[in-house]
């Protein structure tokens, strides 16, 4: 089966101000956020990136959705370049993080027809995906109230509901249920089901267990920016039961604590 993702040995480096050396507790100068990473995402499966804070994740999202570059190595979605053929890419894919901010003196209604101008819809497609994606969401009955006026769990379902304007067949999530009430989290949870049985490719990063017990199909490891582990969460739980064990084995062993 072919890959609709393709992580290539990516590495990704930053240059740390004296601030942030504080913040990292290093003398380092550059920090390596990926090293020589590489995985493959499939369609019809959502592939979960589990590791720590500072792990590498988010960065490495960041690559796939074409935000950042990496120093090295290449991404494919669907057989586009994201160094030689970020709009292509774009095309394709819907990305959510906690960092994408709405401008909070617009509506829903407003941000939605403007995303998805953005993207090339025209108005039967927009009214289309929006009735889809508004009543999936309960947004309907606030899609004309501001967003600064909505409560938090509803500014996140509005930001999924923009992401997916334009119905992408991969969708990266980086922490998807990160700070989110548990019905909202269910109501993501469920979608992203739907999304998978629909023959969506996703990946979704987190540091939540459970999450990645009940949602991936296949889950890979993130420890100091490297990919220490990937494998099927059947095989996993068979073998292990659950993932706190593996994970903790895996991360006492690459920080020398074994």
């Amino acid at each position: 089966m072919e890959s609709v993702v393709n992580v290539s040995n990516i590495t990704k480096k930053f240059s740390l101000s004296r601030k942030q050396q504080k913040i990292e507790k290093t003398h380092e100068k550059i920090k390596v956020a990926v090293d020589g990473l590489s995985f493959q995402a499939y369609a019809g499966e959502i592939y979960g990136l589990l590791g720590p804070n500072g792990a590498g994740k988010t960065t490495t999202l960041r690559c796939i959705s074409t935000l950042i570059k990496p120093d090295t190595g290449e991404v494919t979605v669907n057989g586009h370049s994201i160094l030689t053929e970020p709009e292509q890419v774009r095309r394709t894919i819907g990305f959510l993080t906690s960092d994408f901010r709405l401008e909070e003196f617009f509506t829903p209604n407003y941000l939605f027809d403007y995303f998805s101008k953005l993207h090339g819809m025209d108005d039967e497609m927009i009214s289309s995906r929006k009735e889809m994606l508004f009543g999936k969401f309960g947004i309907d009955k606030f899609k004309e109230v501001k967003i600064g006026e909505l409560s938090s769990g509803m500014k996140q379902k509005v930001q999924l509901a923009i992401s997916l304007v334009h119905d992408p067949s991969v969708i990266v999530f980086d922490e998807p249920t990160n700070g989110l009430d548990v019905i909202t989290a269910k109501v993501v949870t469920d979608f992203l089901k739907e999304l998978k049985d629909a023959g969506k490719t996703i990946i979704v990063s987190t540091h939540i267990f459970s999450l990645v017990e009940k949602l991936c199909d296949r889950v890979g490891i993130i420890i100091n920016g490297k990919m220490i582990f990937s494998d099927m969460m059947d095989n996993v739980m068979k073998e292990y039961g659950n993932l706190e064990p593996l994970f903790f084995d895996l991360y006492e062993k690459a920080n020398g604590e074994q």
